[in-house]
């Protein structure tokens, strides 16, 4: 099966061309260039199916479905389940998780089968857990590295926006800033994995993407697996068990 999937996020548009479950290319561009996307698939074979994630608003998705308009049958976008693709919801209402987050669940279930704690480091970063049953427990939302930097600039007097790296002991402003939030979310991280290491008994990987992925990949103990696009992978899994 012929199958194109897309991720619009907040940030980056990002999708893949995949046959017979293997990809054939993939690709992205800023979500603020949506009306662009059309170009990005002229020189595809002909989709059989079409799979969509989309959380960047209803601007967006139409620009997007203007794309894709033509290119196979009616796209799928998807929205949150109970269950599905060996994944079950343990969230309050599972229809209000985000489909970038229930397809990354997906993604990872498929790749690893395991407890893992499945995080997306995009605008915000999502840190899920998921069980060695396939159950997703819960998780957290957490503001990325560069919206942290800009509340600080924004609503701190002393604070505005300037360049910093990492440092373990930072001895400038700039450096404790960038220090501060890669910290924060390297411990979010950290946090999430200890919990559910004491619910699941042994200590599970962490499986990373996203756009912000390097900025703590190291910074994150243990089993680390990063995946470049766990979004796709999980629309993939979504498509070929809806196409069957």
């Amino acid at each position: 099966m012929k199958v194109l999937v897309i991720d619009i996020g907040n940030t980056r548009i990002k999708w893949g061309f995949s046959e017979y479950g293997s990809w054939l290319r993939q690709g992205w561009l800023p979500t603020v260039r949506a009306a662009e996307l059309a170009a990005e698939f002229t020189a595809l074979p002909a989709a059989e199916r079409i799979v969509i994630s989309n959380v960047a608003g209803a601007a967006v998705r139409q620009q997007a479905a203007t794309a894709v308009d033509g290119l196979a049958g009616a796209a799928q976008w998807i929205s949150s389940a109970a269950a599905q693709c060996g994944v079950t919801s343990g969230y309050a209402d599972p229809a209000t998780l985000g489909s970038d987050r229930w397809a990354a669940l997906i993604g990872a279930w498929h790749l690893t089968g395991q407890a893992c704690v499945v995080v997306n480091v995009g605008t915000t970063m999502t840190v899920d857990a998921l069980s060695a049953e396939g159950a997703f427990l819960g998780g957290f939302i957490v503001p990325g590295f560069e919206l942290m930097r800009g509340a600080l600039a924004r609503d701190t007097a002393n604070l505005a926006a300037r360049e910093g790296g990492f440092s373990y002991f930072p001895d400038n402003t700039g450096d404790a800033i960038a220090s501060g939030a890669i910290n924060a979310l390297a411990g979010a991280v950290e946090r999430m994995r200890g919990y559910l290491a004491e619910t699941a008994g042994v200590v599970p990987q962490v499986v990373l993407s996203g756009g912000g992925a390097a900025l703590i990949e190291g910074r994150i103990g243990g089993r680390v697996t990063v995946v470049d696009n766990l979004v796709l992978e999980g629309l993939l899994q979504i498509a070929l068990q809806t196409g069957t």
